[in-house]
């Protein structure tokens, strides 16, 4: 994915062929991109390139961590909640999600002017501007869509939005003021337009009367334009007009402003005729200009050069910003996917309009569902993750059509390096009820442990997996062990296998065999030869095993008790000796 504002990188693959026209390559399992390449012989490389670079950066965890909790909230919303209720809650998970992207675009400038390194510096500094991107097209998403305020206050919530993401003017406004003549600055004419189209009309007449001043040639002008601005209808909180009032207000103001361009009132003055122009361009619903408002391109080109129309190609953001004046919400998250750094933003973004119920007529540009295809992706990436993978899990159990295979096989592929990452990856797929995941997982790590001669654990993960082959496998080695050892290891284990031990006859017998041991240790002489009985007369015990246990039964006959116990039953001695 193409960073905002910036040339798609391109990565050279070593060895790739561009005079071949079918170079193919595809993800691969592990995250991968598989490509083919002209080597055939000498020492073979695999040259890993991430899907989503940004899931590595340290600084932009936050975003990743915090941004999950809203999300997870916002799915436990309770769906019986009153409309207004639910517009007020959703109105505020917007702006939850603003305000973590304002402190992480906070850490992420610290750590560009920390860092030592230029390129450092220089991949910091790029991602500041992404998020502050991200936040400006959110911000401008949460008005249109999510508060969706009548046109009045709307118009107010837009000026307020632009004037809160353009700050470059208020410099440009201090070094025009701070020079010996600001009317003949070359910056006084572009603040003047920025001003206008921001609707800081008090501000745009405050700078047009050092015109005034510095050119009284151009005062009647001036009078002509300062009465027009000051006169502009302009909605406020509290205004107990109607709309057809205001509208009708406006549309008579709207003619004057004509009725002076037309005359050609103001034909002396270039730049005086294209504020007007810009007056006249203003409409009583001016999401069109609002746009135009917002252009970065005005910070360092003139907005006169950009209403006389000359031709530019439109920077993405632009592009994006565009797109959600014209309330084409798919191309807005379209545009969106191509030209931020990540998927974090376009799921987000596209599970909360899911929520304000305004994507139901865009669900087939993507297949089956729009909202679940973006956070597939999105989970899919921190899956790629050692750690943030855990967030992932949520964001695939809230997909209701592909979350569950998704996670299936995602989950898979989690390297279980150590015992505590397998009980973490076990404990999600037991709350799931994935048996048949909780059934691999338990084999490798019981195979692991088996390699490592950690028997103990072997054996309790064979039985966590219910795994009766290797329960029996692993009950042999204890007894070989023990035959080599003359003792046994993980007694705390064998000694609580409780119901368990019937999973395998093998896994019986050992723990009755350890349980033998545990009588003829306390002295009770009379029970562990019952046991033994039992255990001879069962042919559970493998053939191996026999001779030990007639060694057993050598001592046990010459305890008194025994003796005693031969003497008065008399089947006792027939079933030892034939045993």
């Amino acid at each position: 994915m193409e960073e905002l504002d910036t040339e798609p990188p391109v990565t050279v693959v070593p060895g790739a062929d561009p005079a071949r026209t079918q170079l193919c390559f595809e993800w691969g399992p592990a995250e991968m991109l598989l490509c083919e390449t002209l080597f055939a012989r000498g020492p073979s490389c695999v040259f890993v390139v991430r899907r989503d670079q940004d899931i590595y950066m340290e600084t932009l965890r936050k975003l990743f961590n915090e941004s999950h909790g809203i999300f997870v909230g916002l799915q436990r919303c309770e769906e019986e909640r009153a409309v207004r209720a639910r517009n007020a809650q959703l109105i505020q998970v917007s702006k939850n999600y603003r305000s973590v992207i304002r402190a992480c675009m906070e850490d992420m400038h610290q750590a560009a002017i920390s860092a030592r390194d230029s390129a450092l510096h220089s991949q910091y500094s790029i991602q500041v501007s992404i998020l502050s991107a991200m936040e400006l097209i959110w911000n401008l998403c949460e008005i249109l869509f999510v508060e969706a305020a009548p046109a009045g206050p709307l118009l107010l919530r837009l000026l307020d939005w632009v004037q809160l993401h353009i700050c470059d003017v208020d410099n440009m406004v201090r070094e025009v003021l701070s020079s010996e003549n600001p009317s003949k600055h070359k910056l006084f004419w572009n603040v003047v337009d920025i001003f206008v189209l921001q609707g800081r009309m008090d501000e745009a007449r405050h700078l047009l009367s050092k015109e005034a001043i510095a050119n009284p040639t151009s005062m009647n002008m001036y009078k002509i334009l300062d009465d027009l601005m000051k006169k502009m209808p302009v909605p406020s909180v509290g205004n107990t007009q109607t709309l057809t009032e205001m509208e009708l207000k406006w549309q008579h103001w709207h003619e004057e402003c004509q009725r002076y361009l037309q005359d050609g009132t103001f034909a002396s003055s270039s730049h005086m005729e294209s504020i007007c122009k810009v007056l006249c361009d203003f409409s009583f619903y001016p999401l069109a200009t609002v746009f135009l408002i917002m252009s970065y391109n005005l910070i360092l080109q003139s907005s006169m050069d950009m209403f006389l129309g000359e031709e530019s190609s439109p920077e993405p953001l632009d592009t994006i910003l565009m797109a959600a004046f014209e309330f084409e919400l798919h191309q807005v998250i379209k545009e969106c996917s191509v030209a931020l750094s990540n998927w974090w933003f376009v799921a987000h973004l596209t599970d909360l309009l899911d929520h304000c119920k305004l994507l139901q007529s865009h669900n087939l540009y993507f297949g089956s569902n729009m909202r679940e295809f973006l956070l597939l992706e999105y989970a899919s990436g921190l899956f790629s993750h050692h750690s943030l993978w855990q967030l992932g899990v949520d964001y695939f159990d809230h997909c209701p059509e592909y979350g569950r295979v998704y996670l299936e096989l995602h989950i898979e592929r989690i390297p279980l390096n150590t015992e505590q990452k397998a009980l973490k990856v076990l404990r999600i797929c037991e709350q799931r009820q994935m048996h048949e995941q909780v059934r691999s997982i338990c084999k490798i790590m019981a195979m692991k442990a088996l390699r490592n001669n950690r028997l103990g654990s072997a054996l309790s993960w064979s039985i966590r997996a219910k795994d009766a082959a290797f329960a029996t496998l692993i009950s042999d080695r204890f007894l070989k062990d023990y035959c080599e050892r003359g003792r046994f290891s993980d007694l705390d284990l064998i000694d609580n296998l409780g119901p368990s031990m019937l999973l395998s006859d093998r896994l019986t017998f050992l723990g009755k065999y350890r349980e033998f041991h545990r009588l003829y240790g306390e002295k009770r002489f009379s029970e562990a030869a019952r046991l033994l009985l039992m255990l001879m007369t069962a042919h559970i015990a493998p053939c191996s095993f026999w001779m030990t246990l007639l060694t057993d039964a050598l001592p046990l006959l010459e305890q008194k008790e025994v003796r005693m116990l031969v003497k008065h039953d008399k089947d006792t001695p027939h079933l030892f000796f034939s045993s």
